[in-house]
């Protein structure tokens, strides 16, 4: 999963500038050992529901227990592995959203899709729809924002993280064509709405 390392003035400029929608994009955060983590956590917390990690030099219960009332999810002391982070982040999401967003495309076909958030295939009419990577993590997104018209730039943000990548903006276009051929195979309809130059909508 690609990440980005930001110096303290660098962040909170990013924080105060980013469209909260590129914000909605990121899965996780982890700040290190600063003076003004607690205002950069109350900053994220009411921009963003992706699990907060914080890093110590140390071990001291005052500093963890200060932490934890500022709003942070997780403390974990260093060195850490970047896998242990992950998989903490993975757990803290899995709490939050209680494991699926379920998206019911009409009173008529409640339920039909769902979409799960811990990693998990969506299912549709209770069957699994084996989806790669990408297009799975685009279709998480997408559902998350219901209703809203996302841009092909946030939507890679959502799958890319960053746009420091060799790989081209222009793949989403194609994640999201196999995907849509997907879901249109085994729903009998398009959940996903494309506008050209505009974005798209999932509106179920």
């Amino acid at each position: 999963m690609p990440a980005r390392c930001l110096p303290v003035p660098d962040f909170r400029a990013w924080l105060d500038a980013a469209p909260a929608q590129d914000i909605a994009t990121i899965d996780g955060f982890v700040l290190g050992d600063c003076d003004d983590r607690a205002t950069c956590t109350a900053a994220l917390r009411s921009l963003s529901r992706a699990p907060i990690i914080a890093l110590n030099e140390t071990r001291s219960l005052e500093q963890t227990l200060a932490l934890f009332t500022a709003g942070i999810d997780d403390v974990v002391r260093k060195p850490v592995h970047v896998r242990e982070i992950l998989a903490r982040a993975s757990a803290i999401r899995r709490r939050m959203n209680r494991g699926e967003t379920r998206v019911a495309a009409s009173p008529d076909q409640s339920a039909r899709l769902t979409v799960y958030t811990d990693g998990r295939d969506p299912e549709i009419d209770g069957q699994s729809l084996m989806l790669p990577r990408r297009e799975r993590t685009i279709l998480e997104y997408l559902a998350r924002n219901r209703g809203r018209q996302v841009t092909k730039s946030q939507i890679f943000n959502a799958v890319y993280a960053s746009h420091e990548t060799e790989v081209e903006e222009s793949v989403v276009e194609g994640h999201i064509s196999k995907l849509r051929k997907k879901l249109r195979q085994r729903l009998g309809y398009d959940p996903i709405e494309a506008k050209r130059l505009a974005g798209y909508t999932f509106v179920g």
